[in-house]
């Protein structure tokens, strides 16, 4: 029987959480926040370390660890860059709606302590990645060489109709420099409510091999195997991913049947990206 890889929220308000042990995972658990004005969420990392990505509204953020005020410069994640706190280990805090925020909360077991950060829309490297109908948008917010324990986290854009974590690739043996173990989430966003990607995720030998469909603020599970995705035509897919594993690395192997791709891209979509700094989304077409 395969494990159950897509989950979806379990309240009305879209909103979910859940520990590594409870979806099979060693390091990575996820918590979505949603605060209305006024409202406030207290906490405390434990074990793990933390990243606080603002995917819409403005927070302030409070810890003993320091305070970081009127966070967020997007209304929603189609229309601006991020914005995000890293906390480390045994801290606690408190974030504030001002007037709201809805916060994606992006824990990892840590056994190293590290300094806090603050990660303001300016300091995210863009990387448009692919050709063709394969192009997308990559907001690397905490990269390898962010100074975390284990916690890597990228936002990445699909627009309408094109591939993204594409060609297969996937990064479930420790190989390095080659690739190495992680696990990892997708966590989607779509600019119209009905929208959806489709997005698959398989093994070589079929031990694995899952064909989804992903709606708005619903989470993939990748425990190991390849995992492309698509956007459906009409609508531009959002998703946050976050990876843990063996290595502070985002080394990866392509499928090798489908590795060949690379070299018929000639050109770049136009749309890509699809969000810029200071402006909003570019349209679907």
């Amino acid at each position: 029987m395969q494990r159950e890889l897509l989950v979806r929220p379990k309240s009305s308000a879209g909103t979910f959480s859940f520990e590594p042990e409870a979806v099979g995972f060693d390091y990575l658990g996820f918590e979505t926040r949603r605060l209305t004005p006024g409202q406030s969420w207290s906490g405390k990392t434990g074990g793990n370390e933390l990243g606080l990505i603002l995917l819409g509204g403005r927070c302030s953020v409070s810890s003993t660890e320091g305070n970081w005020p009127n966070l967020g410069e997007r209304s929603d994640v189609f229309s601006g860059m991020p914005t995000a706190v890293y906390l480390p280990r045994q801290t606690e805090f408190t974030v504030s709606g001002e007037p709201e925020c809805d916060l994606a909360c992006c824990f990892c077991r840590a056994e190293e302590k590290l300094h806090p950060r603050l990660i303001r829309p300016e300091d995210v490297e863009v990387e448009i990645r692919g050709g063709g109908n394969a192009t997308r948008q990559i907001n690397h917010i905490m990269k390898p060489e962010f100074p975390a324990h284990r916690l890597l986290i990228v936002e990445v854009y699909t627009p309408s109709g094109n591939w993204s974590s594409y060609p297969p690739h996937k990064h479930d043996v420790h190989q390095p420099p080659a690739e190495v173990d992680l696990e990892e989430i997708y966590y989607y966003k779509v600019d119209r409510p009905e929208g959806y990607a489709i997005q698959r995720v398989y093994t070589k030998d079929h031990r694995l091999d899952a064909t989804l469909t992903v709606r708005d603020d619903e989470l993939v599970l990748i425990p190991e195997g390849y995992h492309p995705v698509v956007a459906a035509h009409g609508y531009n897919v959002y998703y946050l991913n976050a990876l843990a594993g063996s290595a502070r690395s985002m080394a990866a192997s392509d499928d090798p049947d489908y590795a060949w791709v690379r070299q018929s891209w000639k050109e770049r979509d136009p749309r890509v990206p699809v969000v810029r700094r200071g402006s909003g989304a570019a349209g679907v077409s």
